[in-house]
């Protein structure tokens, strides 16, 4: 069971910091790092050409490396993504977006109509459990002045209706090492690329949630680990 206290936040200046540091920090938006994945169709034992790579400079990436860590020439990176339409979907979430970044109860984690289909005994154990992340590998970025707005179609049962969001996210399932001759430390690194700060709360938040997104235990482990 999860402790944090569920705190409702929805005020920029509590997630980024005004006053940026002359230094990368985890969390960090920045610009002008290119990214690159491999897609293969299965892996291989042997020499193999069928492979293809993406190479893509995303608008704004997110600093993965603990700030402790930045230096020696890498650094983890995610691309900063519009938000996932799916997220609205919940009224609780759509209300204010960046409580998918901090814990809840778990009929707040879920739509409403799909907690009433859930059965007895599974919100029981839910219950038992007790707060939890919705949408444990997303992380929302709150909307900032800096951040260009887009547009986003909301679906209900009966309309559908636009609206022009600067909010963005995350995903932990998306992370890339990048090489970078001029990162040697925090301070000895291009600092020309940052762009926005989280606040002290802010990296909290993510990193209790990048944490947690890590250590979750499978169910098959867990029995393993009482027997």
């Amino acid at each position: 069971m999860m402790s944090e206290a569920i705190i409702p936040k929805s005020d920029t200046s509590y997630f980024y910091q005004e006053e940026m540091d002359n230094a990368l920090r985890f969390g960090d938006v920045v610009k002008g790092f290119t990214l690159t994945n491999a897609e293969i169709l299965k892996p291989w034992d042997s020499i193999c050409t069928d492979y293809q790579v993406n190479v893509k400079m995303p608008p704004f990436s997110v600093i993965l490396t603990p700030c402790c860590s930045i230096g020696a020439g890498t650094l983890l990176l995610t691309p900063l993504l519009r938000v996932d339409v799916a997220l609205f979907a919940n009224p609780f979430l759509a209300e204010d977006l960046t409580r998918i970044n901090r814990i809840m109860p778990p009929d707040k984690a879920v739509p409403p109509d799909k907690w009433e289909k859930i059965d007895a005994g599974e919100k029981a154990r839910r219950e038992l459990e007790g707060t939890t992340f919705a949408f444990v590998e997303l992380f929302i970025y709150d909307k900032h002045a800096s951040l260009p707005s887009y547009d986003i179609n909301k679906r209900s049962k009966n309309s559908e209706d636009s609206i022009s969001i600067n909010h963005y996210m995350i995903d932990f399932r998306n992370i890339f090492k990048i090489n970078c001759k001029s990162i040697n430390s925090p301070t000895a690194a291009p600092l020309e690329s940052k762009y926005l700060q989280l606040s002290p709360e802010g990296r909290s938040e993510l990193r209790i949630k990048l944490a947690r997104f890590f250590s979750r235990i499978p169910a098959e482990d867990a029995v393993a680990l009482r027997t």
